[in-house]
């Protein structure tokens, strides 16, 4: 392109050339103009291209599948049943998910928990069950206990009662003992064993205990180990008394000793 200026012929440069042509028209003064429409702004070239973009279409393709979806219903008839599927389509269906084994392992793991955890469970809950029988029971047998012991307390009063109901005679008793305590070479411990046994029995050779069942003047628990020294130990005095000594000869030496550890215990 060429340019004739003052009488002469010069070759302008592309950028010479284009800042003439983006160069706005001179406006003379009164003038008033409208100015040429511009390039369209960058803001609605940006709007353009981001809505013709393919992200931006998948993306509303998307969200329309999704909308459709959400709102299908199926119709009554439902999916074909399995015995309605031809071999095609069963074929398909199995092939269509192929599981890999990490995936299988962790399947495989969560149900070995599950099946754990449930096992745990199982076994505190037998455990609380079995508890709860082994108190039953046990309450069971001390009831039964507790009934017993009654009804033996009971009985043991009631032949106490009868027992006591019986003569006896505390003096003559503390005579015969007098006598055959010094046969034993014990005279210088009769009032030892004369106190002592005041304490257990006031010499009453039917006395018992309600509590431990020790009965006669001294005491034997059980009553029936006086057998030993008579068949009549249940009245007889005098296989008591027999009875009594030798117990006290042989745990405490002589009635003496018997009455120190008396002192010191409340029982010999």
């Amino acid at each position: 392109m060429r340019e004739v200026q003052h009488g002469s012929t010069r070759r302008s440069s592309p950028h010479a050339r284009k800042s003439r042509k983006s160069r706005p028209p001179r406006r003379e003064p009164g003038n008033f103009q409208q100015p040429a429409p511009g390039p369209p702004k960058p803001k609605r070239r940006l709007v353009r291209r981001v809505l013709t973009h393919n992200a931006t279409i998948l993306l509303v393709a998307l969200v329309a599948v999704g909308v459709a979806v959400l709102n299908f219903h199926p119709g009554p008839g439902g999916p074909p049943a399995a015995k309605d599927l031809s071999i095609t389509q069963l074929s398909d269906l199995l092939n269509h998910y192929q599981m890999d084994p990490a995936t299988a392992a962790d399947v495989a793991n969560a149900k070995q928990i599950a099946y754990q955890q449930q096992l745990k469970v199982q076994r505190a809950q037998l455990k609380a069950q079995k508890l709860l029988e082994e108190k039953a029971k046990k309450d069971a047998k001390l009831r039964a206990a507790l009934a017993a012991k009654a009804a033996a307390a009971k009985a043991a009063a009631k032949a106490a009662a009868a027992l006591a109901a019986r003569a006896t005679n505390p003096v003559a008793n503390q005579a015969l003992g007098k006598q055959m305590n010094a046969l034993k070479g014990w005279s210088a411990c009769w009032p030892s064993l004369l106190t002592m046994w005041n304490h257990e029995s006031g010499w009453n050779q039917h006395a018992m205990n309600p509590y431990g069942g020790a009965y006669g003047i001294p005491q034997s628990l059980p009553g029936s180990k006086m057998a030993s020294a008579g068949p009549d130990w249940q009245n007889s005095s005098a296989t008591q008394i027999a009875w009594g000594l030798g117990y006290i000869q042989a745990r405490y030496h002589d009635p003496c000793g018997a009455w120190s550890w008396w002192q010191a215990h409340s029982w010999y």
